[in-house]
């Protein structure tokens, strides 16, 4: 199903509606306004959305396995889960999006807009998220082992019982954010901004916290151990 034989219809979310058993891996819709379209399922394998508009759109238990999503309108798009792993995503707009229990891993979401969305128990391992807003997300028990998060906003996320293990938080902004259970072991936290987050149970055994800033956050429970990094400066609010 080619690109052009869809932009002769005069409905094009209409024609996806009717085709959404169809495969449509490797197929080109960049640009398209698929607004509210119905792909539930679809295997859209390799597809190339970028740009598109996919703003309230079905897109809950579909094939996006390596597909360019690049600066894609996801808004309140539903993407419950959604195979995404190796995806690229960066500078997609998902505010609002519905991403619980997805496989993101090794997509790439750096610079995306996810705030606001619910990723939880999703598998966000290997991904690239720096700098990407994950402002108010709810992330709770998502998988984010090996993840570049360096320079994100996860200001007030939910990250209760989330995996950070080996994760690059560096640079990142968790204050406010909820980590309590959370697994930050082997996790670089340099220069991160922790004030005020609640980090009471979290595993913390050779985490870098070295320049971090700790103002008011709860560390109640916290496991440490010789490797967890501190300095004088971590202290600082």
């Amino acid at each position: 199903m080619a690109k052009e034989s869809l932009q002769e219809l005069p409905n094009l979310n209409q024609r996806v509606d009717e085709a959404q058993t169809d495969n449509l891996s490797a197929q080109n819709f960049a640009g398209a306004d698929l607004t509210g379209a119905n792909l539930s399922g679809t295997n859209l394998f390799n597809a190339d959305l970028n740009g598109a508009n996919l703003n309230h759109a079905k897109l809950d238990s579909t094939n996006l396995n390596s597909a360019k999503l690049g600066s894609a309108d996801l808004r309140e798009a539903n993407l419950s889960g959604t195979n995404l792993s190796g995806a690229n995503l960066s500078l997609a707009n998902l505010s609002g999006a519905d991403l619980s229990g997805a496989n993101l891993s090794l997509a790439n979401l750096s610079g995306a807009d996810l705030s606001g969305a619910n990723l939880s128990s999703a598998n966000l391992s290997g991904a690239d998220l720096s700098g990407a807003n994950l402002s108010s997300a709810n992330l709770s028990g998502t998988d984010f082992k090996n993840a570049n998060l360096s320079l994100a906003n996860l200001n007030s996320a939910n990250l209760k019982s989330a995996n950070f293990s080996d994760a690059d938080l560096s640079g990142a902004n968790l204050s406010g954010a909820n980590l309590s259970g959370a697994n930050l072991s082997g996790a670089n936290l340099n220069f991160s901004n922790l004030n005020s987050a609640n980090l009471s149970n979290a595993d913390l055994r050779s985490c870098n916290l070295s320049n971090a800033y700790l103002k008011l956050t709860n560390l109640y429970g916290a496991k440490i151990n010789d490797s967890t990094k501190f300095d004088h400066k971590s202290s600082l609010g």
